[in-house]
């Protein structure tokens, strides 16, 4: 990521600072998270382009050697067995910009997220409801 310009306002914008050959890995990123998420919204939510549906779903983010996914700590617990051979903490995981992406595992948790949100408003308003 470019230094000189630090705050984006879209993710095209933040994709532009990369190069290339990032910005063709972030790109196939994103189309990977709308397919798994239709009807999200996409927006930069700290510095990271965010996918949102009733809360946020996913962040991304480049660095220097990874990729950044961030599904929440529900995301990371979910798929900790296929996730295991990377890095991650509790709510992200780092994937080597060396090696390809695991997008259908991508994929799979974006839409894990997804149902979450989904259930998780669901049950607000009936919390709301019962109010």
């Amino acid at each position: 990521m470019r230094e000189d310009n630090p705050t984006v306002e879209s993710i095209d914008g933040y994709i532009s600072q990369f190069s290339p050959e990032i910005q063709e890995i972030l790109q196939t990123l994103r189309n990977v998270i709308r397919e798994a998420a239709p009807g999200s919204e996409e927006k930069i939510s700290y510095q990271m382009p965010t996918f949102y549906l009733y809360g946020n779903l996913v962040h991304f983010a480049a660095y220097e050697n990874h990729i950044g996914f961030y599904p929440a700590p529900s995301g990371i617990e979910t798929f900790k067995h296929e996730l295991s051979g990377y890095k991650s903490a509790k709510g992200s995981v780092q994937f080597p910009i060396a090696k390809p992406l695991p997008y259908e595992l991508i994929r799979r948790i974006v839409r894990f997220r997804v149902s979450e949100n989904i259930r998780l408003a669901e049950d607000k308003l009936k919390k709301k409801s019962k109010a």
